[in-house]
């Protein structure tokens, strides 16, 4: 098990940037792949990025793309969300997950269930 930390939330105007930061617990933070979520209120939790134990791969879903970049570090064991342009529907809570399960991540990486460690969350709130 690994313990996920968020940090970087907070109100922005559109059009602005915010950098989410999630920290993890433990020594083998590089056997995990990383990944972000989101859920805004009334909705669903959804896929907004992942990234590869290494960091040589990662995916993004289709609202993100351009606007968003994640990111690892792992000799400070922290995985990163850089947020540009944002826009109004980017408001939610977003959390960090990990998993070990490499096969799994393989196949379904923008799945919940795939990943087995989450974080508890951090507001991103985006004003028109």
């Amino acid at each position: 098990q690994v313990q996920l930390v968020e940090s970087g939330g907070g109100l922005v105007q559109a059009g602005g940037s915010l950098r989410l930061s999630c920290a993890a617990s433990g020594r083998t933070f590089s056997s995990y792949a990383m990944g972000w979520f989101r859920q805004a209120p009334g909705k669903e939790r959804e896929f907004v990025a992942a990234i590869t134990w290494s960091g040589g791969s990662t995916k993004y879903t289709d609202s993100v793309k351009g606007r968003f970049t994640i990111s690892r570090d792992n000799a400070k064991n922290t995985v990163s969300l850089q947020m540009n342009s944002l826009k109004p529907e980017d408001t939610a809570v977003y959390y960090c997950a990990a998993t070990r399960i490499g096969t799994l991540y393989t196949k379904t990486p923008t799945r919940i269930s795939t990943y087995d460690n989450w974080g508890q969350g951090t507001q991103v709130t985006v004003s028109s």
